[in-house]
């Protein structure tokens, strides 16, 4: 019985830790200057849109929620036999809580997708730009470059 109700308080606690957890607040998008025409400059350049893609990004975690996942399983883990069975239960639980932990944080982080504008400069150069929202520009699009806003004209 009292097996029992410590491997329901540490299921408890695992439950407990995961609804605590606080999603990361995104990176605000960057913006594009569309809308906004910058002064001319002497640094602008002009060329040609080679590319418009959307790139996916993939979670990056901190391994916060792999430390915090192996703790929790190996304390239930822990509950489990006795002996050599316990420190197996105890070894098995932490793997495994650590692979939930890192998974867990991983789907609270979220992917950061990108769009990324390719364009070919007057001067041969190839020069690339990453949005965070979708771009109003196509292949093939003459543009203005003024510092890193991308402006088609």
């Amino acid at each position: 019985m009292q097996r029992m109700f410590r491997v329901a308080a540490g299921a408890v606690a695992l439950a407990l830790a995961a609804g605590c957890a606080t999603p990361m607040q995104p990176a605000p998008p960057t913006t594009s200057g569309f809308g906004n025409a910058p002064a001319y400059g002497p640094q602008a350049e002009y060329g040609r849109v080679q590319s418009v893609d959307l790139v996916r990004g993939e979670s990056q975690t901190t391994g916060g929620g792999a430390l915090l996942g192996g703790l929790i399983g190996a304390v239930v883990g822990r509950q489990v036999g006795s002996g050599s069975g316990r420190t197996a239960g105890t070894l098995v639980g932490a793997a495994g809580g650590a692979i939930i932990g890192n998974q867990i944080e991983k789907g609270q982080r979220g992917a950061r997708d990108v769009w990324r504008v390719v364009v070919q400069t007057d001067q041969g150069g190839v020069r690339s730009f990453d949005y965070g929202q979708p771009v109003d520009l196509r292949s093939g699009d003459r543009v203005r470059i003024d510092g890193n806003q991308v402006v088609r004209y």
